[in-house]
This record gives C-alpha cells, sequence and structure tokens, in this order.
C-alpha cells in the first residue's frame, strides 16, 4: 500500500482554484465543524494559534473523513517541526517567514527522506503510516508532500525570484498583515502600495509555475486578491467568523 494521494497538491499542479479557511480555535470538534462547510483547504494553524503536535494530531483526525484538506501551519521553519507534522499524518505544509532561497531549499529537504532529504526514518510507528499498515508509506511518502512556503517580508520578497527557482516548492503564499507591517503600513494591507507589491509577487510567483496563495479578511480583499490570479486562497478564520457573527446577534436582540 502506497502513501495517499496529494488531491490539494494535485489541484495546484493543474492550476486549479482552492478555496480554503484558517482555523484558530487548536480544537478538534472545531476543526470537524469546519470540514462540513465546503472548504476545498483548512489551516491548522501552529504559528498564532494555541496549538501543539498533539492538537495538530487530533485536528488532523478530525478532518480524516472531510473532502477538506488540512494544511498544517508550523510555529517556524524548523526540520524538527516538519518531521512531527508529517509523521502525525499531514501531507501539506505551510513555513512562515521564509527569506531565502537557502531556507525554502532546508525547508524541500526537511519534507524529504534521505538520501534526497533529512527527514528522519520513523513513520512506521506514527500516524502517517497508520501505524505501520501502510507498506510502502516510506518511497512512495515524497511525491505526495506538498510545501507551501509563506513570503511576507521586505526580505522575502527581495528573495522571492530566487525562492521560486527552488524545486519542492509547490506554492508561495503572501502574508499581507506581516508584509504591509514590515512595509511600514502596521497591518493595513490595503494601502496602494502593499497591493502593488502583492500583485507583482503573484505575477511572479504565477510565471514561475508554482501556486501562489493568500488570506483574504475582508470581501473585497479577497476579491482583489482572485483578480491578481491568486489561486490557493483563505477567505476568512474561524475565530472571526464566530466572534462576529455572535455580535451581530447580541448587539440585534439587545437593541429590541
Amino acid at each position: 500500500m502506497t502513501a495517499p494521494k496529494n488531491p490539494f497538491k494535485q489541484a495546484l499542479a493543474e492550476g486549479r482554484r482552492q478555496i480554503g479557511c484558517w482555523m484558530s480555535f487548536a480544537e478538534a470538534g472545531t476543526a470537524e465543524i469546519m470540514g462540513t462547510c465546503g472548504f476545498d483547504w483548512l489551516v491548522v494553524d501552529g504559528e498564532h494559534a494555541p496549538n501543539d503536535i498533539r492538537s495538530i494530531r487530533d485536528q488532523l483526525m478530525a478532518l480524516s473523513a472531510s473532502p477538506s484538506h488540512p494544511v498544517v501551519r508550523v510555529p517556524v521553519g524548523e526540520a524538527w517541526m516538519i518531521k512531527q507534522a508529517l509523521d502525525a499524518g499531514a501531507q501539506t505544509v505551510l513555513v512562515p517567514i521564509v527569506e531565502s532561497a537557502e531556507q525554502a531549499r532546508h525547508m524541500v529537504r526537511a519534507c524529504r527522506y534521505p538520501p534526497e532529504g533529512i527527514r528522519g526514518v520513523g513513520a512506521t510507528a506514527a500516524r502517517a503510516t497508520m501505524y505501520g499498515s501502510v507498506s510502502d508509506y516510506i518511497p512512495t511518502a515524497d511525491a505526495e508532500i506538498c510545501l507551501l512556503v509563506q513570503v511576507e517580508n521586505r526580505a522575502g520578497m527581495a528573495a522571492l525570484d530566487e525562492i521560486l527557482t527552488v524545486e519542492g516548492v509547490d506554492g508561495v503564499f503572501i502574508g499581507p498583515a506581516d508584509l504591509s507591517t514590515d512595509m511600514g503600513y502596521k497591518g493595513n494591507s490595503a494601502a496602494p502600495e502593499v497591493r502593488a507589491a502583492i500583485a507583482d509577487a503573484i505575477t511572479r510567483i504565477r510565471a514561475a509555475g508554482k501556486a501562489p496563495g493568500i488570506l483574504g479578511t475582508t470581501d473585497e480583499a479577497t476579491q482583489a486578491y482572485l483578480d491578481m490570479g491568486a489561486q490557493f486562497v483563505a477567505v476568512g478564520l474561524d475565530v472571526m467568523l464566530l466572534a462576529n457573527a455572535a455580535r451581530v446577534l447580541s448587539a440585534r436582540w439587545k437593541s429590541v
């Protein structure tokens, strides 16, 4: 039995648009609910949400019967963190704050078994192989791992063309909040200069044959990014969906 096919990786390679959502509750029950909502992909956020490897594993388990593909964002680009996420069953990893081609190459190696990479060969006892039942996982896993790198500051933008030459990087995700803040706009990703930088980056990513991705937190921003050519787009955050709906509901009935 070989490693499971990665439908998200295949969709990116075929140029198909993928609509997703961020998950920041760090709870399996919430992830299971989000998995019923029809998104193509869902981010299990290990950078800003209160996740650890156990809660990441539990959310992967909760999404195992869902058509929504889980994307695990590790807290930082460390090989041991990627190894844990992959052994827990992740097939798509999102790495924040990538600023150089050298860093991107290291992340590719972290996702691959030797001799092409440095991933530890210990998945036989892990969820990735369904505890040893996927007999041919090790020789087939590399081809199904999808690596997404985040370019979200001026250093990353300056190195973007070099990052795009790295084989094994499937997509580049632009972080609008971090980028706008690093550019001096304090999170105002709608500033014309920021929008111009994002549009230019998306154009270059597509031209290099990689998939461009981004997060839109308003309908206007999401449509703008889609018009720019973004291919995998997160269109909201679970925490804000709940908070905004609850605030509207509260205000509606308190005003009666």
